[in-house]
């Protein structure tokens, strides 16, 4: 798009580790280096991550120039308590799901999670299982592209809405915390 006549180099998580030595084996000799993601930030929830760590371990300059990040307007726009929160980016599929979850289902800080459409049903019966139904959600999709969304509610509600309307595009979940007496004693208040 840009007409930039660069050499690129593919770097994704199938990869990561044998291209990842030769891109630091070059940077290591001289030459400069650009990570550019073609979803979100590098190294957040990204393979980049490691190429970064083994810059740092070996004592290359890293500079980030600060871009979209999808969490943070998702956080935002959720409505939820945003002083103080966790991102999780995305749950182990398999060995650990459960483990994960049940410790979250204690965690008084809003909780920020990455998702792939095709697994936001499941992901979110999974929350309702283990964190009740009526915990507060809010699920963006699209963020900053022409069919951005946010669905807010509790799980319930949100989870019918994605069992009507089919989930696409890139996924933020934001979820509630779980609420402790003096929170609920606020909200009276409020």
């Amino acid at each position: 798009h840009f007409q930039i006549k660069k050499p690129l180099v593919s770097y994704y998580e199938h990869n990561k580790l044998e291209r990842g030595q030769m891109i630091l084996d070059r940077i290591l000799a001289g030459e400069s280096c650009a990570l550019v993601s073609d979803a979100g930030t590098p190294a957040i929830s990204d393979p980049g991550f490691m190429l970064v760590r083994e810059c740092v371990r070996q004592g290359v300059d890293v500079e980030c120039l600060p871009g979209a990040t999808a969490f943070v307007p998702a956080l935002v726009a959720s409505g939820l308590p945003n002083e103080k929160f966790c991102f999780e980016g995305f749950l182990p599929q398999k060995k650990g799901r459960q483990t994960r979850l049940k410790e979250l289902a204690l965690e008084y800080r809003t909780i920020i999670f990455y998702e792939s459409p095709f697994r936001l049903l499941k992901t979110l019966t999974q929350f309702a299982e283990f964190f009740g139904t009526d915990r507060q959600v809010s699920v963006s999709r699209e963020i900053s592209k022409l069919h951005e969304e946010t669905v807010r509610g509790s799980l319930e509600e949100v989870i019918q809405h994605f069992t009507v309307n089919e989930p696409r595009g890139e996924i933020v979940i934001v979820l509630a915390g779980l609420k402790d007496k003096k929170d609920k004693e606020t909200e009276k208040d409020v």
